[in-house]
């Protein structure tokens, strides 16, 4: 028999967005994605009554407390918030954050005339048909009749017609909801296909998604300054001037350790290492758990004791604080930097280089390992620049990461890491791989191959000129402006009756000056001209009867 994984009900949005305590809304501060028309449709759908959707959400499992009594898990919403966010800003006047972090209020007007949503904006503002802020209508000190009657005196209405409009405006938020309950024993796999299934749009639910609602759900443990702690570094490490904003907007978080150890990103334009959320929960989980795989984190920040199968607060509260701690230490400005230094000491010194984030993640996290054991600064230098390279010229995260870095972890752990380090680097750079295997790699017409970027990385580490050049440098190259230069002519290869993918192929660039690229350009045009002209005399002499 079929174990039934779910439940489903439905709730009126009243319950869901004021009265109910039942369901851990995501919180207002996360960048919304939507845009304001986005709300506006969603209100004119939930006017006519239409249906918006289901919501998606799953049961924390039940946790055994200090006391030896058991806590109820409350429900972590997985998909919806872009609708449950779009409602609390609409109808609630709570700001929301946009995708540039810059904190608004999203004003939908209603006019209860024509019975139709617009964005507010200063016309509207101006009309006495529009309402041109629905929130004042969903406050508590509103008086309808009042409204109603000063309403059809402006604009020459009928008073029952608009009374009957902003009733129904107002029953928005009587209008039912689907709610998709999901069994708190699934597993991160089985929600992420349901959610894949329920949602229209097939859109990817990733586990760092996961992992950011299960944080910011938190209230016990800080959830809430943790998760704005992951978000705000992996902004400002892009935008730097976002410093500015988080102590404007947000004082409270300002006043935090974390935005202390952050704040040196105020004044860095680096971009050889822009780490996403999800680079940073990896980072910092890995380096302090010695697991690879996200949803083991989830797990744990729920309580769960991987021996008993039980749910328990005191593993949730270690989880916390131990995920803290890693957070901390990925901030760090000294570990940052020098773990960027150990990169570009490599050869790696633009982003223009990187072709794998997942490498510069596992290199990172060996990096804090190695720290933490107080390692000495050369013989961390020498492992993480090595593995490094390695991991990006083999695409070793390039499919399944998770599973390939939980396995090199736990083999990290068991063997050491240098011992692990020259394991990998036998089996995997062993002579079959430089005469063989790589010749074949090569066999690519893809400037963004990983061996070009080793390539180009390794010119750099030697001090190699550019092609033709004799004071440029290929750094100078690759950090200001070159070409890429066919080393045998491609129209010679084309003529030869080569295709695109033959004479394109990244064993047959180099990188060069652009002044000697059209140098070269223009000797081989000219030289071009002279032997067609040259041909055409030698034919005209024989069209003449002179001999051979």
């Amino acid at each position: 028999m079929q174990v039934q994984k779910y439940s489903v009900n439905h709730h009126p949005i009243q319950t869901l967005l004021i009265t109910s305590n039942e369901i851990a809304i995501p919180e207002i501060q996360r960048p919304v994605v939507w845009e304001a028309i986005d709300v506006r449709n969603l209100l004119d759908s939930l006017y006519q009554g239409y249906p918006i959707g289901y919501l998606i959400a799953w049961r924390n499992p039940n946790v055994k407390l200090k006391d030896g009594s058991t806590s109820a898990g409350k429900r972590i919403l997985i998909d919806g918030q872009q609708r449950v966010t779009a409602l609390m800003a609409a109808l609630l006047g709570q700001q929301v954050i946009t995708k540039e972090y810059a904190t608004i209020r999203i004003k939908i007007a209603f006019n209860p005339s024509s019975e139709s949503f617009e964005v507010s904006n200063p016309a509207i503002r101006n009309d006495a048909a529009w309402i041109p802020d629905i929130v004042s209508v969903f406050s508590p000190d509103f008086q309808v009749l009042p409204f109603v009657n000063s309403y059809a005196r402006q604009v020459e209405a009928e008073p029952n017609a608009v009374f009957e409009r902003i009733e129904r405006l107002r029953g928005i938020l009587n209008n039912p909801v689907g709610l998709i309950e999901l069994n708190s024993d699934l597993s991160i796999e089985e929600v992420t296909e349901i959610f894949i299934r329920v949602n229209s749009m097939g859109t990817e639910l990733s586990q760092a998604d996961f992992v950011m609602s299960k944080i910011a759900s938190n209230e016990m443990y800080d959830g809430t300054t943790l998760r704005k702690a992951i978000d705000y570094f992996s902004h400002l490490a892009v935008t730097p001037e976002f410093h500015a904003t988080i102590e404007r907007n947000d004082p409270e978080f300002a006043g935090t350790s974390f935005f202390r150890d952050m704040s040196w990103l105020k004044s860095e334009n680096d971009d050889i290492y822009d780490p996403t959320y999800t680079d940073m929960l990896r980072v910092a989980f890995t380096s302090e758990f010695k697991r690879g795989r996200l949803q083991d984190l989830v797990a744990l920040l729920s309580g769960r004791n991987f021996a008993t199968k039980q749910y328990e607060e005191d593993i949730a509260e270690a989880s916390f604080h131990q995920l803290a701690h890693g957070v901390h230490s990925f901030m760090n400005e000294t570990h940052f930097k020098r773990f960027v230094m150990i990169v570009r000491s490599a050869g790696f010194v633009d982003s223009s280089l990187i072709g794998s984030q997942s490498a510069l993640d596992m290199a990172y996290i060996l990096y804090l390992i190695m720290r933490a054991q107080k390692r000495e600064a050369a013989a961390i230098e020498h492992v993480v620049r090595r593995w490094f390279v390695l991991a990006t010229l083999t695409g070793r995260y390039s499919g399944q990461t998770e599973t390939r870095i939980d396995t090199d972890i736990r083999r990290m752990s068991e063997l050491g890491e240098e011992a692990y380090v020259e394991t990998v680097a036998e089996a995997e750079l062993s002579e079959a791989f430089w005469s063989n295997l790589l010749p074949q790699q090569m066999n690519t017409s893809s400037a963004n191959s990983p061996y070009m970027h080793v390539f180009k990385a390794a010119q750099v580490k030697l001090g190699d000129k550019g092609f033709l050049s004799r004071d440029i440098t290929v750094q100078d190259l690759v950090l200001n402006r070159s070409d890429i230069h066919h080393i045998f002519p491609k129209n010679y290869l084309k003529k030869s009756g080569m295709t695109k993918g033959r004479y394109n192929q990244i064993a047959n660039y180099a990188v060069t000056q652009s002044e000697i690229n059209i140098a070269i350009g223009v000797l081989q045009t000219t030289l071009g001209a002279g032997f067609r002209r040259q041909e055409t005399v030698w034919r005209d002499h024989r069209s003449r009867g002179a001999p051979k």
